[in-house]
C-alpha cells in the first residue's frame, strides 16, 4: 500500500518570471514539493521559471487551479519596425504573454531520504 505522500507524477510547470513568487507561495499553501528552475523563453526571449512539483494522488486538479489563478496571461506592446516604410518609427504591436505551460510526467520510483 503506497504512502500517502507518495509522489506518483511531476509537474513542470513553465510560468513567467514575475508570476513565480506569487505560483510559489500559492503552492507552498497547498503543502506539495516544489522546486524552480531559471530558463528563458524562445519566443521572446523572456526570463521564465520550470516549477517541478510533485504530485500526491489526487493533487493534480488543485495544483491545476492554482497555476490557472496565479499565471494570468497579459498583453504588452513590442516596438516593431514597418517593412517598406519610409521612416524607421516602430509600430507597437499587442502580444499576449504569460499564462503557464504545463507538462506532466508519471513517476516509476520515488525515493526520500
Amino acid at each position: 500500500m503506497p504512502e500517502p505522500n507518495t509522489i506518483h507524477a511531476i509537474m513542470m510547470a513553465v510560468v513567467q518570471e514575475q508570476d513565480q513568487d506569487l505560483t510559489f507561495r500559492a503552492l507552498g499553501q497547498l503543502n506539495v514539493p516544489a522546486a524552480h528552475l531559471a530558463s528563458t523563453g524562445g519566443f521572446l526571449g523572456r526570463r521564465n521559471a520550470t516549477l517541478l512539483i510533485g504530485l500526491p494522488d489526487g493533487m493534480e486538479a488543485e495544483v491545476l487551479k492554482t497555476l490557472q489563478s496565479s499565471c494570468r496571461q497579459r498583453v504588452e506592446y513590442l516596438a516593431i519596425p514597418l517593412e517598406g516604410s519610409p521612416l524607421p518609427m516602430p509600430t507597437p504591436v499587442p502580444v499576449t504573454v504569460g499564462g503557464a505551460t504545463i507538462f506532466t510526467l508519471p513517476v516509476e520510483r520515488f525515493e526520500e531520504f
